[in-house]
């Protein structure tokens, strides 16, 4: 009796745990952020050109906002839905004014403490970030002499309550010096002069809130803990998922691979519910003996037949993976060398996540199935099928655009 009762109080926590992520899952998904990307440069002594990428529709939608400008939404929504780039360049050039009233108003440039004087160069145009619509703003900057430069940005805040976040992606190529910045609410601005250690930690600071807040990542990671037997397999799968999705990251942010979302996005969830799937077929099948090694082969490794392919599967996922931390930066094109070493950085961010959720949760696990085996399986099973669930869940929805 009393060990029935701890199983059940073990199936209930893991309910509770697997139940407080879900609840939170339509607040962290994708899809509630914005980039916004642009490159710095200076063509001669006092200017700054900034070349602005910004989501189409977005912009739209806080401009008109802004300006309660009607005929702008109204036109702007219009060539949004039209996917006619040519149209969407036209309604932007026609309310010019708006849109350059909101962007000055939230994105500056100084030096040595003044500001600089933006005026719009040439007229707007339409470029893809995987496969959504940015408008192309050039704004020319005229500035007082000065050794170095600020940026600040405070474009598509949460407080207009359109997105929950917006990262702007700097690089930049200014008083004899180059590099990137990645600027939000809690950093937002950054200076030419900025050291090597806080170009670091902001791109290491992205990559780990990405993690943080993309539950679908998280509960792929949660998926690998509960299936795994041994503190080895663990360990093995995360560094295959790592190695994997570092490879897709970098092809993607290189320009040599070009997947849209609408294939990557689905492929993730699915990956979530056949990983998580793996382990409660294996619980169905061996049931107490599930974590258990069959025939397990040399050498340092130790791996089972099982262990092995579970290990393939975990590598060709990861992969997957890879292309959609590239796409939540919208990497979609060849990069400069510059902007690499960031998301590279930005990739480091999202493994010390990953590794301290590992930390945190394959103890725990491994204890309780140590010392009350039957409540271990019972705990990992429950996690498995809500992870299992919702990822079928959101395998759906992404296949129906939902």
């Amino acid at each position: 009796m009393f060990h029935a009762a701890r199983r059940r109080a073990g199936a209930v926590v893991a309910a509770v745990f697997v139940a407080v992520l879900l609840s939170a899952a339509p607040a962290l998904a994708h899809g509630f952020t914005s980039t916004a990307y642009v490159d710095l440069t200076s063509p001669g002594a006092g200017h700054v050109r900034a070349r602005l990428g910004l989501e189409y529709d977005l912009l739209v939608v806080s401009a008109a906002d802004a300006a309660k400008d009607d005929p702008f939404f109204r036109a702007g929504t219009a060539a949004f839905e039209s996917h006619d780039p040519a149209r969407q360049a036209a309604a932007m050039d026609a309310h010019a004014a708006t849109v350059m009233s909101y962007v000055t108003k939230r994105f500056a440039v100084t030096a040595g403490g003044k500001a600089c004087t933006p005026v719009q160069d040439g007229r707007f145009t339409i470029e893809q970030h995987d496969g959504v619509p940015y408008a192309v703003l050039v704004l020319d900057h005229r500035c007082p002499p000065a050794e170095a430069h600020e940026v600040r940005s405070g474009l598509f805040p949460e407080s207009e309550t359109f997105v929950r976040d917006t990262k702007t992606v700097v690089t930049y190529d200014l008083d004899l010096t180059s590099g990137s910045a990645a600027l939000d609410a809690e950093q937002p601005s950054f200076s030419t002069r900025q050291s090597f250690a806080e170009r670091f930690w902001e791109f290491f600071r992205l990559g780990a809130e990405h993690l943080l807040t993309g539950i679908d990542h998280i509960l792929f990671l949660l998926a690998l803990i509960a299936g795994s037997r041994r503190l080895r397999e663990i360990v093995l799968a995360a560094t295959s998922f790592t190695l994997a999705h570092s490879v897709t990251f970098i092809l993607a942010a290189l320009g040599l691979v070009d997947v849209p979302a609408s294939f990557v996005e689905p492929l993730i969830a699915l990956s979530i519910a056949v990983v998580a799937g793996w382990h409660l077929w294996r619980l169905w099948r061996r049931r107490s003996h599930a974590t258990d090694l069959e025939r397990p082969g040399g050498g340092h490794f130790s791996l089972d037949r099982a262990g092995w392919t579970r290990l393939a599967v975990v590598f060709c996922f990861g992969l997957v993976h890879g292309l959609g931390f590239a796409s939540a930066l919208g990497i979609d094109q060849p990069l400069s060398w510059t902007l690499l070493w960031s998301l590279l950085v930005f990739n480091v961010g999202i493994e010390a996540v990953q590794l301290a959720i590992i930390i945190v949760v394959f103890p725990l696990l491994a204890l309780l199935r140590h010392r009350q085996p039957a409540a271990g399986l019972w705990t990992t099973g429950v996690i498995a099928a809500g992870v299992s669930v919702m990822g079928l869940v959101w395998f759906v929805q992404r296949v129906l655009g939902g």
